[in-house]
């Protein structure tokens, strides 16, 4: 925290390598309540290592990570979600400061670009990404052996960048020691290799396609118990990220409604709501209508909240690279 209280605001530190005519990109703290990029960051700064190629490390939300209690706020109460700013507009403070990190990337030709993330729920590492190339599984599998193929316009920061080798890491649970190593493993792998995109690199991560996320619906709120609260429009089962990657068979519980219509929507790539499709009301009792495949669920009442409750991969998608 120290390190950065010096920084102040955002900053890209640039380190020379052994092969100065080429470029890897380090983007971390997007978030400021998901830190374990950044600590990875901090980490590989202290020790005497030497990167193969040049690199530019680019700390972003700075100020929402420094906002008390400290790696506590996504984005600054008020604020727009940073990753959520890359394809404009780039008129408020969230929005100059997606430009100048898309500035800074592109003022020089990069090889590659990771952007590290943590979840809000249980997960195992995974990567996101536009296309599911042999290079980005590749940079995936620096880091575990799952890669959901996002057809998704968010504004999130690998959109905007359609001609570099780009993905999202999701490296593990904010908090968790084990995330934090999971960020250190595959930095300094994607640091310290001279070749990143060997024949081979890749083979065994699983490709997940065509996420959807489930939101609230606009003007519900939400708790997240292992009881229903019938003051509450939706209350989600407290344990319910421990499915996150796994088939949900039809019937499984999700939590409990207190009005008889669906609380959720479930946006496709078209933006077309289908949540009729996936789940259905038993009473109080929000269910699964068919089986689905959950990830990133959270159990983060504001996360879900502002952004959203999970995302679905249809079974019938999963297929291995």
């Amino acid at each position: 925290m120290r390190f950065l209280e010096w920084l102040g605001d955002a900053a890209a530190v640039r380190v020379s390598g052994r092969d100065s005519s080429r470029l890897r990109i380090v983007v971390t703290l997007l978030h400021g309540n998901e830190p374990s990029g950044f600590r990875a960051v901090h980490a590989w700064l202290r020790e005497p290592s030497e990167p193969a190629v040049d690199a530019l490390l680019i700390i972003a939300n700075v100020e929402a990570a420094l906002t008390p209690p400290g790696f506590a706020h996504r984005m600054l109460p008020g604020r727009r979600d940073l990753n959520r700013c890359f394809l404009g507009p780039f008129d408020d403070p969230d929005g100059a400061l997606a430009r100048e990190i898309l500035d800074a990337i592109g003022a020089r030709k990069a090889e590659a670009l990771i952007d590290l993330h943590n979840n809000t729920g249980h997960n195992p590492s995974y990567g996101v990404g536009i296309e599911p190339s042999p290079a980005a599984l590749a940079l995936v599998s620096l880091f575990g052996r799952r890669f959901v193929w996002s057809h998704l316009q968010l504004g999130a920061l690998m959109e905007a960048l359609p001609d570099l080798c780009s993905v999202t890491i999701e490296v593990g649970r904010s908090g968790d020691p084990r995330a934090d190593a999971v960020a250190l493993t595959g930095l300094h792998r994607f640091l310290g290799r001279e070749e990143l995109f060997e024949e081979g690199e890749g083979e065994q991560v699983a490709v997940l396609s065509m996420p959807m996320r489930v939101c609230l619906r606009p003007g519900l709120d939400l708790l997240i118990s292992d009881d229903p609260d019938p003051a509450v429009d939706l209350t989600l089962l407290a344990d319910l990220d421990r499915h996150n990657f796994e088939r949900m068979e039809t019937g499984t519980p999700i939590g409990w409604c207190r009005m008889p219509e669906l609380p959720v929507e479930l946006i496709d790539e078209a933006g077309h709501d289908r949540a009729s499709e996936y789940f259905e009301l038993d009473g109080p009792e929000l269910r699964t209508r068919k089986p689905l495949v959950p990830i990133m669920i959270t159990t983060d009442p504001k996360a879900a909240m502002s952004d959203c409750l999970f995302y679905v991969v249809q079974e019938a998608a999963l297929e291995r690279s």
